[in-house]
């Protein structure tokens, strides 16, 4: 299996879960693969090439390797790129050589991850690009079930620093907590009076600044809000906890954003709405 490791990410049981999806494991009829057992030929070898077809972020090859390696562990896989390079349209990718019918089963898993990832990657780039050096781009807890932990390892390939993880790392007061708690500062009180170490709220108007961080808040939230607010609310802050700007971010208006002073803008269709990267692969037989 490939040597790639993510906190909390099984790599085994993601590429073993995958190919058996393709595969039908389970399903009447299913566990195998009936196009290639009876096109291809047991003893058949091919040898292959992944290219990119557009300028792309490369995100995933390790992952996408390990789907031939499942199938075929004496594959030889030659890895051309680093995670996260820039590459043009045509760069060879990855090579490989072994057993002809490994690599017809486990081709679409292999791409799908790949494209995905590469495609999350090549997007948050952009995203980075425009904000021209000013603060810091966030992903978002937006992403796809299951895919939470590649899909933030293809942002971190990107350029952008994660938030959350998820609900255990950090606590996120917004609006409805807010709501059932009484305000912005007695839910903050109450996360750290529970001994929650980072309290990060959330607010939607300027008045709401000063009891969150009289409370206790961590880092600030500003959901909404248009560039000239945001300046000054990052004023009102004066440097006392991280400000993070939320909502309404799209290419057209990062920049602007970015510009305020905040410390961070969070991006949810970074995960959210990527599309896929054009990445192929090219077999001979030998």
């Amino acid at each position: 299996m490939t040597q790639f490791t993510l906190p909390g990410f099984d790599l085994d049981a993601f590429v073993t879960s995958t190919l058996n999806e393709d595969l039908g494991v389970g399903l009447p009829g299913g566990g195998r693969d009936v196009t290639s057992e009876s096109v291809i030929d047991a003893d058949a070898r091919f040898s292959g090439v992944m290219d990119s077809r557009d300028a792309i972020t490369v995100a995933g090859l390790p992952i996408s390797a390990a789907f031939f390696q499942k199938l075929d562990p004496e594959m030889d896989i030659e890895i051309l790129v680093e995670e996260g390079a820039q590459v043009p349209p045509g760069t060879k990718l990855m090579r490989l050589t072994g057993q002809a019918r490994a690599m017809l089963t486990a081709e679409r898993s292999a791409l799908n991850t790949v494209q995905h990832l590469s495609g999350i990657a090549t997007m948050t780039r952009t995203y980075v690009a425009e904000m021209q050096g000013n603060g810091t781009l966030l992903d978002t807890r937006k992403t796809i079930p299951g895919l939470r932990h590649l899909e933030k390892y293809a942002t971190r390939m990107g350029g952008a620093r994660n938030h959350r993880m998820g609900l255990w790392d950090a606590a996120m007061i917004k609006d409805n907590h807010v709501l059932v708690a009484g305000g912005v500062g007695p839910a903050v009180a109450k996360a750290k009076a529970a001994g929650v170490a980072q309290v990060i709220c959330e607010v939607d108007s300027l008045d709401q600044i000063e009891p969150a961080l009289a409370a206790g808040a961590d880092h600030l939230l500003l959901d909404n809000m248009a560039p000239d607010v945001l300046r000054h609310a990052v004023a009102l802050v004066a440097g006392r906890v991280p400000t993070e700007a939320s909502g309404g971010v799209n290419l057209n208006t990062i920049a602007a954003i970015a510009a305020t002073g905040v410390t961070y803008v969070s991006v949810g269709r970074l995960t959210q709405s990527a599309p896929a990267a054009d990445i192929g692969l090219d077999f001979t037989p030998l």
